[in-house]
C-alpha cells in the first residue's frame, strides 16, 4: 500500500497512523520530497477528476487567475501541495482523501 501526500500535512499523518494501528504495510511518498511523475498525475486525473485540486488549499488561494486555468497536469507538477491528500493505493484501487467511507475500506 502507498500513501501520497505531504509529511506535513494532519490529514495524511492520521491515515498513516490508523493505517499502520490496523496492522497495514504502509509506504509512505511525500509528492513535494519526490514529485508524482506525469503517468500517475494522468492516472490520478483520470480517477478523481478535477476532485485531485484541493482548491482550498493556502497553495490555490496564492495563485493567479491564469494559473489557476491551467491543465491539471500542470497546476500538480508545478505545485504538488495543490493534491488533496491522501491519495492511497493499493493494486489497481485509488482512494482519496481521509473520509468516513474511505476509512471504512481500508480499515
Amino acid at each position: 500500500m502507498i500513501v501520497f501526500g505531504i509529511s506535513t500535512c494532519d490529514t495524511v499523518r492520521k491515515a498513516r497512523k490508523a493505517l499502520e494501528a490496523a496492522g497495514r504495510d504502509v509506504e509512505f511518498r511525500d509528492v513535494r520530497a519526490e514529485p508524482l511523475t506525469a503517468e500517475e498525475i494522468a492516472e490520478f486525473e483520470t480517477a478523481f477528476g478535477d476532485k485531485i485540486v484541493n482548491r482550498a488549499s493556502t497553495t490555490w488561494r496564492g495563485l493567479s487567475d491564469e494559473e489557476r486555468a491551467a491543465p491539471i497536469a500542470d497546476l500538480l507538477s508545478g505545485h504538488p501541495a495543490l493534491m488533496k491528500r491522501p491519495v492511497i493505493r493499493e493494486g489497481d484501487k485509488l482512494t482519496l482523501g481521509w473520509t468516513k467511507p474511505v476509512q471504512a475500506e481500508w480499515l
